[in-house]
């Protein structure tokens, strides 16, 4: 199957479920995928699917839902023009000097939005499901969106590149919005 059927069967799959912060995972480095890694990683993407568009969200790594490997998921199309990118081992060849601010959020941290300086567009390298590697330079949401799931995978949230105060005080109210929730 390649990205587009994946992101169509997520519809009769249930969604894996997303790991909240503090969880340990969300911070370690995932190691890089193997080839052997593949069946597991073909296994699981329709759930990932099914996880990122219901939460709803445009990226997602796999620490995210507790799987320790280099790859992650993308896709800014709308529900009836889906463009879904699976990113194997994707790395940072180049960043741009211009910097910008995003409004960033993330699905393991709930509800909680701020805005991060990130280089306005950086040239990343990947492998494709089908094995290929692809070269693209991205800015604008698309490369805010990958520059945020890469840094997913080296064990870094977005509350990372804020002020520790900014940081403490989304920290503080996600947990508070989780435990009012049990």
């Amino acid at each position: 199957m390649n990205e587009a059927e994946y992101s169509a069967a997520s519809a009769t799959v249930a969604p894996m479920p997303i790991l909240i912060a503090p969880q340990a995972i969300l911070r370690q480095t995932a190691r890089p995928v193997k080839p052997e890694d593949m069946p597991l990683i073909r296994e699981g993407l329709a759930g990932m699917f099914s996880a990122m568009y219901a939460a709803p969200g445009i990226g997602l790594a796999a620490p995210q839902v507790g799987i320790g490997l280099r790859y992650a998921l993308v896709d800014l199309g709308e529900e009836d023009e889906r463009q879904p990118i699976v990113m194997i081992n994707p790395e940072i060849l180049t960043e741009s000097e211009m910097m910008g601010p995003h409004e960033e959020g993330c699905l393991s941290l709930p509800n909680q939005y701020a805005e991060v300086i990130r280089p306005e567009a950086v040239r990343v390298r990947y492998t494709m499901l089908s094995g290929e590697t692809c070269e693209r330079d991205v800015d604008g949401l698309l490369g805010t969106c990958i520059q945020h799931e890469i840094d997913h995978l080296d064990g870094i949230l977005f509350v990372d590149h804020l002020s520790s105060l900014k940081r403490s005080m989304i920290m503080r109210r996600l947990a508070k919005e989780m435990k009012a929730k049990r």
